[in-house]
């Protein structure tokens, strides 16, 4: 699967219109705000770019926004080239750790998940995962505020045949 989108990806990024999100306007009162960044610490690692957080005493699901990692081995996929380096790359940047969630517009996927950007030590973790090779651009309108900062940090991650780009076949 992972290897499929790449073929996708070499030319550009990733573009999957999504219009099952609310509007700014369907907010609840009180509802998190794009932009506004929250403190929680990182319960588990999923994979490369799913974790779960302690949010305000709940467990919750968040979907790295904007990249995606390669598949490890699970229920759905088979072991995609660099899932396993992702895996462990962000296992042991994130696990235990605080951090903080900054929401675009829309909050969640159809898998329920919160779909966030994740920043450590004032550093744009997700930005990070495609600098270091470990993830590639996938962006999926609406939310789409660094877009930019990722394409340019794929493009270096290229250039420099960066981890995936050096591991796997992307053609």
């Amino acid at each position: 699967m992972f290897r499929a989108r790449c073929n996708v990806v070499l030319g550009a990024f990733v573009v999957v219109v999504a219009s099952c999100g609310a509007s700014p306007a369907d907010r609840a009162p009180g509802a998190p705000t794009p932009g506004a960044r929250t403190v929680v610490s990182v319960v588990e690692v999923t994979d490369g770019d799913t974790i779960r957080v302690n949010l305000r005493g709940t467990e919750t699901p968040v979907r790295l926004i904007g990249i995606d990692t390669p598949e490890e081995d699970g229920p759905y996929t088979g072991e995609e080239c660099f899932g396993e380096e992702a895996s462990r790359f962000t296992t042991g940047a994130l696990a235990g750790r605080a951090i903080e969630l900054e929401l675009d517009i829309e909050l969640t996927d159809r898998f329920d998940r919160t779909l966030a950007y994740v920043w450590l030590d004032d550093e744009l973790f997700n930005e990070r995962l495609v600098i270091e090779g470990y993830a590639v651009v996938a962006t999926f309108p609406p939310n789409v505020r660094y877009v930019e900062r990722f394409r340019a940090a794929e493009h270096l991650a290229r250039n420099r045949s960066a981890g995936l780009w050096a591991a796997c076949r992307l053609d």
